[in-house]
């Protein structure tokens, strides 16, 4: 399983390292150490992290931590909540900070990119398709 460092952690949350940091020493997300002393986050961990601080956002959060955020260029760079595998097609959700991106592809196409929950992939919209980049 992928693991995240609170820098890549707070990028893909839309907010500063600082805040990430906090929320880690707060206890709101697990973090272990690497050999090198880094605080990392699993990446399943911060998948059920990021659905819930989008909630909070959704539901009128605010204060220091809000940030504005941006669809620059229709990227959305986030991490796998959830895959959905049917016989032939699959759903993949992503969590690109308070953004929720659903996309609904082939099967053949979510194994190819060995997407699973908890690792980091990007989201490219045109139009009303949804294509998903493993980052």
């Amino acid at each position: 399983m992928q693991s995240y460092t609170i820098g890549q952690a707070a990028r893909l949350l839309g907010v500063s390292p600082d805040t990430a940091r906090r929320w880690a020493d707060a206890g709101r997300v697990t973090t272990h150490r690497d050999e090198g002393g880094r605080r990392l986050i699993d990446g399943r961990d911060l998948a059920v992290f990021s659905v819930e601080v989008a909630q909070g956002q959704a539901q009128g959060g605010t204060g220091e931590d809000d940030v504005p955020y941006t669809s620059a260029r229709n990227a959305f760079p986030g991490i796998v909540t959830a895959v959905k595998l049917g016989d032939v097609a699959a759903q993949v959700e992503i969590q690109a900070g308070p953004h929720r991106l659903v996309s609904l592809l082939t099967r053949e196409a979510v194994e190819e990119l060995g997407l699973e929950v908890g690792m980091q992939a990007t989201a490219r919209v045109k139009s009303t398709s949804v294509h998903i980049d493993r980052t």
